[in-house]
C-alpha cells in the first residue's frame, strides 16, 4: 500500500505556517501601531499634568497671598 500524502502534507503544513507567519506579522504591526498611539497619549498626558501642576502652584500662591492680605487687614483693624 503506497502513501501519497507525504508531499501534500508538507505542502499543506508549509502553507499553514505561511498563513500563521502572515497573521503574526499583521498582529505585530497592529500592536506596534497601538503602542505608538499609547506613547503619544502618555506624552500628551504628561504635558497636561505639568500644566496642571503649574496652575495648582499658582492658585496656592494666590490663596496664600489672599490669606496674608486678610490677616494684615484684620491686624490693622
Amino acid at each position: 500500500m503506497e502513501n501519497n500524502k507525504g508531499p501534500n502534507d508538507l505542502e499543506q503544513l508549509l502553507e499553514q505556517r505561511e498563513k500563521e507567519i502572515d497573521m503574526l506579522k499583521k498582529q505585530k504591526e497592529y500592536m506596534q501601531k497601538k503602542c505608538r498611539e499609547a506613547g503619544q497619549a502618555v506624552i500628551k498626558q504628561e504635558a497636561r499634568y505639568a500644566a496642571l501642576i503649574k496652575e495648582f502652584d499658582k492658585v496656592c500662591e494666590e490663596r496664600d497671598n489672599f490669606e496674608r492680605m486678610l490677616k494684615a487687614n484684620s491686624d490693622v483693624e
